[in-house]
């Protein structure tokens, strides 16, 4: 397996996880954020998801990387690739924590692992799954060109599907 990546922006450092993002992740899971995401969610499912993040490394060679602000040193948020039997298709996702949105933290990370993924693994295409009340997302989804495939099966009956490449 090679090592998981940093990849660096001009503001960002996308890093591996370590435990030490385990209580800003479990809030954001636990939170009324995660409503497009199925929650707010329990502890237990926080933490499988939080090693699930991790586990697709070594799985699939792709998983999530975290977001750290290269100025505050700061972590802001997570952004990643989920595969496996639990999705219909490598999904590609984002997600920024309580007092880090709208700064343009989740377009530049996204777009950073969604060129790092094109030049660096064998994955044909990326779909996000987003509820449909969540407007910002569908509209970092088309900042990155991404479009709506009303094809695609969804992970929720009610998620709409944004085809990435």
């Amino acid at each position: 397996m090679p090592p998981i990546p940093n990849l660096t922006t001009d503001r960002l450092l996308l890093r591996p996880m370590t435990f030490a993002d385990w209580p800003a992740y479990r809030q954001m899971l636990q939170g009324e954020r995660s409503s497009g995401m199925g929650g707010p969610h329990e502890i237990g499912y926080a933490w499988g998801m939080f090693c699930h993040d991790h586990a697709q490394w070594s799985l699939f060679g792709h998983g999530a990387l975290m977001i750290e602000d290269l100025q505050s040193g700061q972590c802001v948020g997570q952004v990643g690739i989920n595969a496996g039997p639990l999705f219909p298709e490598p999904e590609f996702g984002w997600m920024v924590y309580d007092g880090f949105e709208g700064q343009g933290y989740a377009f530049e990370a996204a777009a950073a692992l969604l060129s790092w993924a094109k030049t660096q693994t064998q994955i044909q295409s990326l779909v996000s799954y987003i509820d449909d009340d969540n407007s910002r997302s569908r509209k970092l989804a088309e900042r990155l060109g991404a479009s709506l495939d009303k094809y695609a099966v969804a992970m929720d009956p009610e998620d709409l599907v944004y085809r990435h490449f």
